[in-house]
């Protein structure tokens, strides 16, 4: 397969799978459980020569609340279930740091910049940012990328959002396909 024109940078938590309840964290592959349709969003995007890279902030792992074993542990197992599910995983980038600390943390754009260091082709205006958050918004809106909010129960819709669905598979069907043709 060629090298792949167009990236999609996705959250993990309340994009991926279900997010841990406020205040808490997916600390274990046991605690981890995929949203419907979202490893069958992810292959229909690999079958498409879209590169997937997920970006996420886990500041648990600075809180000492997570164990980096685990947290790779966690991603392991989620690159393996894409992989069985016919999708690939091109990159998994984490900001294990606390807010305020460094400018890794999302909104900042170093985890972006740090997949594009390891893939230097990857082009930020053919780039799209999945995110269930303000934060995942703006990064997306920083490196020049279209963005699609996924929407979730408490939060409203961020006004700078290019897009929006209530999950990774709607996402895929409504935008991202239409979008990197």
């Amino acid at each position: 397969m060629s090298t792949p024109a167009w990236t999609v940078f996705l959250d993990r938590d309340g994009v991926l799978n279900r997010k841990a309840a406020p205040d808490d964290y997916i600390k274990t592959w046991a605690e981890f459980s995929w949203l419907p349709g979202s490893r069958e969003a992810i292959a229909r995007l690999h079958r498409a020569g879209v590169r997937v890279v997920i970006v996420t902030n886990q500041q648990g792992v600075a809180k000492g609340l997570i164990k980096t074993g685990d947290l790779d542990d966690i991603h392991a197992r989620l690159r393996a279930d894409v992989e069985q599910a016919g999708g690939r995983l091109h990159g998994i980038y984490v900001c294990p740091h606390l807010a305020g600390t460094c400018d890794c943390r999302k909104p900042s754009p170093g985890l972006f910049q740090q997949a594009k260091r390891d893939m230097p082709e990857i082009s930020f205006s053919k780039s799209i940012v999945l995110g269930d958050s303000s934060a995942d918004i703006e990064a997306g809106r920083t490196i020049g990328a279209r963005t699609v909010q996924i929407e979730r129960v408490g939060v409203g819709r961020i006004p700078q959002a290019d897009g929006f669905a209530k999950d990774l598979d709607e996402a895929v069907s409504l935008y991202l396909l239409e979008w990197i043709a």
